[in-house]
């Protein structure tokens, strides 16, 4: 029996899995600090709400001291319920906002592994593009893809096993008013008919005792039992790790890959699309996406002018050739995504950096250039390269009222550093 083990933020019972003859751990689920299950209960009374209105705002510093004064007048594991639950709202403002966060129930795996909101939105919009009404959220957390799919109008029933994490949905939802449009149910997802809805979305569980996992057939359900209930409804998404292999997609797949801000968040693969092997790399906000089209490597020929660093989402989508298309560039070396070119065009999906100085890899030189330019704020990137940024800080020391961004990387096989600036074109 598989089990949606993270949540968005739930963590499951033990699972058995035959076919490793390995008992992966056993987690306790605290709702906030060191509290168990019937926080949540405690803190949905009035008493509890009032409490969370009162210590919003309260720092991690003051929390002694807060504690101290509360428990004169109120119950010692509410006092300790309402101040974990006020710092994990607090953590959460960055994936949902202050004012939702401020208003929806977290435990520490939902913060740290629920779908952030500008992504869960886009991909509500996404299904409602398809014509999309009514979607089953198969392993939905805490709920924050069922708030986005529900704000966009669209009737969704969320699933999960653990009992506190879909309490804790349904606290949720009624906390946004729309409980109209989600019902949560606490069930084992693959025993839920899903024949009602129009749309399956399924967020396997990535991460288990000892961390992430990468191996697409250990997530909590296994991505074959996802891919196999992805065909049976006329549309789906599954949402996976970025780092998924692209001979793990489906060929009858969409795959999306996501970045908000320029960190990329997930892959989606979508089935009934109407684009079977399509892909496509989505930077948000916007959002902008680019779509593949099937171009060979590009060729490699010496640095320009101008370098042009693909966003991470074109990266994992390999789509480093549309980009270098789009700016008439090539690559630096040919088995690093970086572009370079010598005109300045604009492309939303790179970011853009005039180069002034190329050097072979050598920080006594580099040290000296900077000094020469007087570059007090340095900003190092790499890519292949084993030279650690703050280690190559410390060396150079840099001092000075300029700029300048130092690219550790590799030109046409050999170490090397690019100098330069980044500009908009």
């Amino acid at each position: 029996m598989y089990y949606c083990s993270h949540g968005a933020g739930s963590s499951q019972p033990t699972i058995w899995n035959p076919g490793r003859h390995r008992r992966r751990g056993r987690t306790v689920h605290r709702l906030a600090h060191n509290d168990p299950v019937n926080d949540l209960a405690l803190l949905l009374t009035p008493e509890g709400r009032a409490l969370l209105d009162e210590v919003r705002d309260t720092e991690p510093a003051q929390e002694l001291a807060v504690a101290t004064r509360l428990r004169r007048d109120h119950p010692a594991e509410l006092v300790s319920a309402a101040l974990g639950q006020a710092r994990l709202r607090q953590r959460a403002a960055a994936k949902f906002g202050t004012q939702d966060a401020g208003r929806m129930f977290f435990t520490p795996n939902g913060v740290e592994q629920s779908t952030r909101a500008s992504v869960a939105a886009h991909r509500a919009r996404r299904f409602t593009e398809l014509g999309v009404t009514s979607v089953a959220d198969l392993c939905c957390g805490i709920g924050g893809d069922a708030i986005a799919l529900a704000r966009a109008g669209i009737r969704v029933l969320a699933v999960d096993r653990d009992p506190l994490t879909a309490a804790v949905a349904r606290a949720n939802a009624e906390a946004l008013g729309l409980s109209g449009l989600i019902e949560v149910r606490q069930a084992d997802v693959t025993e839920v008919d899903t024949a009602g809805y129009e749309a399956v979305f399924v967020d396997p569980a990535r991460r288990g005792g000892r961390g992430r996992i990468f191996d697409p057939e250990a997530y909590s359900p296994p991505l074959s039992w996802a891919v196999g209930a992805a065909r049976t409804a006329p549309r789906a998404a599954l949402k996976v790790a970025p780092g998924i292999p692209h001979e793990a997609v489906p060929a009858e797949a969409e795959a999306e890959w996501i970045s908000d801000g320029g960190e990329v968040k997930e892959a989606v693969l979508w089935f009934g699309t109407g684009a079977p092997g399509a892909v496509r790399a989505t930077l948000l906000p916007g959002p902008r996406t680019l779509l593949g089209r099937g171009l060979p490597d590009p060729r490699v020929r010496p640095v320009g002018r101008y370098l042009y660093e693909p966003d991470g989402a074109v990266i994992r989508a390999h789509l480093v050739a549309e980009v270098a298309e789009e700016v008439a560039g090539g690559l630096i070396d040919a088995t690093i995504a970086y572009i370079t070119a010598d005109e300045l065009r604009a492309v939303p999906y790179a970011s853009v950096y005039e180069i002034t100085d190329r050097l072979p890899f050598n920080v006594k030189r580099l040290k000296a250039l900077l000094r020469e330019r007087e570059v007090g704020t340095l900003t190092v990137k790499k890519r292949g390269s084993a030279v650690e940024p703050e280690e190559l800080r410390r060396k150079v020391k840099p001092q000075g009222p300029n700029a300048a961004t130092v690219f550790l990387t590799r030109v046409a096989g050999a170490p090397a550093m690019l100098i330069g600036t980044p500009v908009r074109p």
